[in-house]
């Protein structure tokens, strides 16, 4: 159903730092950069699904109130990685993995980038 993702940046290379460490942990790598994005994606994808970018017209990166962007885990143990590169990389925070109650395998954890984008890797396999 989606193309892509796009999430706002202040600070390029300090978002660059952080999705670098916490993507790998998903089989997400960067593929693409330029001054004002860096793009990732599977390897064996034909694009790249998220971005980080610098907002248009150089306006300063805003977070939405009530958006997340929700990553795909192959394992539970993926979605322990992704949290913790997380947050060792200058992330926050925002649930730290387990089950929650939308149905029996559904494993999340939940943080924030350095910009304040709040984003969750989720398996829903069960254990």
């Amino acid at each position: 159903m989606l193309l892509y993702v796009t999430l706002g940046t202040n600070d390029l290379d300090r978002a660059g730092a952080f999705y670098d460490k916490t993507l790998a942990t998903l089989g997400l790598e960067r593929r693409k950069q330029d001054e004002v994005e860096i793009g990732y994606g599977a390897e064996s994808d034909v694009r790249c699904r998220l971005w980080v970018v610098t907002p248009f017209k150089r306006k300063a990166a805003t977070i939405g109130n009530g958006s997340m962007v929700a990553l795909e885990a192959e394992s539970r143990t993926a979605v322990d990685a992704f949290y913790a590169a997380a947050l060792a990389n200058g992330g926050t925070d925002e649930g730290a993995p387990g089950l929650r109650p939308f149905h029996p395998n559904f494993y999340a954890a939940y943080v924030r980038d350095p910009d304040g984008n709040k984003l969750s890797a989720v398996c829903e396999r069960p254990e």
